[in-house]
């Protein structure tokens, strides 16, 4: 179902009557472009910890920061799979370092954004700007700008639902496309929305009464049992990925696409927490590559989130906001296999501001070195799409030749 992107309402919003929000965490958006490469960014919403996901086992100082947490080397139970020798992928990626043997998955590791922010929200916005400062569109609408619009009309991004991430906002067109089967969203999401908004005198009560008369009942409105491995937060982001795939791959359909999943933002039980959003990307990656069928040989993916994590554990076995982390290159026309990285290691004075990884390397410059092999962006167009970034050069050697 494909209509012109309505009017977002403060009382659609807040009832949760998105095709996103019954999705749990995850959410997508498409745009087309007379290209037939085809580009796909995933947004991990929440701080991924690339110590954890690709881990430098040969560093001689991990295990001082991180012995509570940090898991076996490879060849022992339960460990890391090996990425070289010296890294390690996280144990719930298996079907991500089945790509790395078939040398379609690429880690860049110690990579950053330009900005310096531990604020979720506002580190989200600068990734999606693509710049250190707030800008009118996203890094990703400016990309399809900058291709050549199909036929008479200019490019059009689709949304799942009513929401478009800010990667994708910008001039172009919008509109919303909505499967026939997602259904209704779940009633504890209801109840989430109800319970945070019960606190406002206005809007609390408004909201309360319009669920009763929707039919739900107290009992469910009071409800604070939402755990967070309900079937929507385990299936969302693979049926979303593979749905992706498949329009992604049809001769006709869009060459652009934006995913997103949450559940990064790991401070306390760490390995517990972590494991099972790293097995819903990996399912939902292998799902994409599924969908795109033959496609995924002119496919480059894009997983990127907005900051790392600290070096040092805490006290709850888990990892406070940081700076340096890694960034995941896959697709049939990357060169993988490897992992990219200028290591700054993890002695105490080489971390930066004495607690994170420090960054060797700028985000921007990951989706420079795609854009410019991949879709073909000269330097006018990069500078475009990344404004006043002339410090992050195109990284070179990311894509087959």
């Amino acid at each position: 179902m494909l209509h012109t992107f309505p009017a977002l309402t403060r009382r659609s919003a807040l009832l949760g009557l998105t095709a996103a929000f019954s999705l749990g965490r995850a959410s997508l958006a498409l745009a087309s472009a007379a290209t037939d490469q085809r580009f796909v960014v995933v947004i991990l919403r929440g701080a991924l910890d690339g110590l954890a996901a690709v881990t430098p086992y040969g560093d001689p100082d991990l295990a001082s920061w991180r012995a509570n947490i940090v898991l076996p080397e490879p060849g022992a139970p339960n460990g890391l799979l090996d990425l070289g020798g010296f890294y390690g992928l996280h144990p719930a990626l298996a079907g991500l370092h089945g790509l790395y043997r078939s040398n379609e998955l690429l880690p860049v590791h110690a990579v950053a954004g330009p900005y310096r922010s531990r604020s979720h929200f506002e580190a989200q916005d600068y990734m999606e700007y693509g710049s250190d400062h707030r800008m009118t569109s996203g890094w990703l609408n400016r990309v399809a700008g900058v291709l050549p619009a199909i036929g008479t009309k200019s490019d059009l991004a689709l949304a799942v639902g009513t929401s478009l991430p800010l990667l994708l906002r910008g001039p172009a067109s919008v509109g919303s496309w909505l499967p026939q089967n997602l259904g209704r969203p779940e009633p504890d999401l209801y109840a989430r929305i109800n319970a945070l908004a019960g606190s406002d005198p206005i809007l609390g009560r408004a909201i309360s009464d319009g669920l009763r008369e929707r039919g739900f009942s107290t009992a469910t409105l009071a409800s604070a049992d939402h755990a967070t491995d309900k079937a929507s937060d385990r299936n969302g982001f693979a049926a979303l990925a593979t749905a992706a795939g498949r329009l992604l791959a049809a001769p006709e359909g869009p060459r652009i696409a934006a995913l997103e999943i949450g559940g990064w933002d790991t401070h306390t039980a760490q390995p517990n927490r972590l494991d099972g959003p790293l097995r819903q990307l990996d399912a939902g990656l292998i799902g994409l590559k599924a969908g795109l069928g033959d496609a995924w040989a002119k496919t480059v993916v894009l997983a990127m989130t907005e900051f790392g994590r600290t070096v040092r554990s805490n006290g709850t076995r888990g990892t406070d906001h940081g700076t340096g982390t890694v960034a995941f290159v896959l697709g049939g026309a990357v060169a993988g296999g490897r992992v990219r990285a200028d290591w700054p290691g993890l002695a105490q004075s080489r971390l930066f501001e004495n607690r994170d990884l420090q960054p060797t390397a700028d985000l921007r410059s990951v989706a420079k070195g795609i854009l410019a092999r991949h879709l073909r962006l000269d330097a006018t167009a990069l500078d475009h799409v990344f404004p006043a970034s002339q410090i992050a050069a195109p990284m070179s050697d990311l894509l087959r030749a």
